[in-house]
């Protein structure tokens, strides 16, 4: 009998090294989890990384015996309850796209009305209005505008200009002038070469739509001489084609990123009707 209680106090668990060596594993693998996470922060997937690790942790216990017990994790479900919560990112998001959508039912506007006030040059096909991603495009023959190596605006190009400077004045979108001529050079005391004419010309139209109203903050004068030719220089029409002045109205919507600073006022500004909309 004595035999027998001996034999069983000397029988010892060996295995209690285990616990110490899973809590040894649990614990390096939850710190490279943790180096892997904080590598590239994201608040969501933090929290899904802190509740996983706490709920690991959690799982597993030791009895006064150092016994392991292992309790069954618990799945953790999305509440259903609702939709979900908004956030400022998503706020955002739709301010950023509604005044998107505010800018380019402006521009879509502005082209309209340019299209109008020019109506009779543009059935004649002197003056051509694009609309493009980066804004609107005006493309006015030089014919219409200046007499041959001039750079004077004749009266009746003038009131179509000042036309446009007055549908212009009322928005806030920048304004790029060029002015164009053919690869036929040109040498007086006034215009050595095409690029003075070009340059000149451009100034010419800027001057009449600060004459206008148009604020002057807004405008650049660019001249390009024959350098940029939109048609073949070999033929007249080709060459009266390439004799012309541009303007460039940019939109100005591919600034509205996502870095892009949004306010209350921007929102209502892009929800609300402007008094030209009404």
């Amino acid at each position: 009998m004595a035999r027998r209680r001996q034999s069983e106090d000397e029988h010892e668990n060996h295995e209690r090294w285990l616990v110490s060596y899973a809590d040894f594993i649990t614990l390096l693998f939850a710190f490279f989890v943790v180096m892997y996470a904080i590598s590239s922060v994201n608040e969501g997937k933090y929290r899904v990384l802190s509740d996983s690790i706490v709920q690991a942790f959690r799982s597993v216990n030791v009895n006064a015996k150092g016994s392991q017990i292992v309790v069954p994790p618990t799945i953790m479900v999305a509440s259903q309850a609702g939709p979900p919560s908004k956030t400022p990112e998503s706020d955002r998001d739709r301010a950023i796209e509604a005044r998107r959508e505010a800018l380019s039912k402006k521009m879509r506007s502005i082209a309209d009305e340019i299209k109008q006030v020019l109506e009779p040059l543009t059935r004649d096909g002197q003056v051509r209005v694009t609309e493009g991603a980066h804004g609107i495009t005006v493309e006015i023959n030089a014919s219409v505008l200046f007499p041959i190596g001039e750079s004077s605006i004749g009266d009746g190009a003038g009131r179509a200009l000042t036309a446009v400077a007055q549908v212009l004045a009322g928005a806030d979108f920048p304004i790029t002038i060029e002015g164009h001529t053919d690869d036929v050079p040109i040498s007086t005391p006034r215009f050595p070469s095409n690029w003075e004419l070009s340059a000149v010309r451009a100034s010419s139209v800027v001057r009449l739509f600060v004459d206008a109203g148009v604020d002057p903050s807004r405008l650049t004068a660019a001249g390009y001489g024959d350098q940029r030719p939109v048609a073949d220089n070999r033929s007249e029409a080709g060459r009266a084609r390439n004799r012309r002045v541009n303007l460039l109205i940019e939109s100005m919507i591919d600034d509205y990123d996502e870095a892009s600073p949004v306010t209350r006022a921007d929102i209502a500004h892009s929800i609300l009707p402007t008094a030209s909309d009404r």
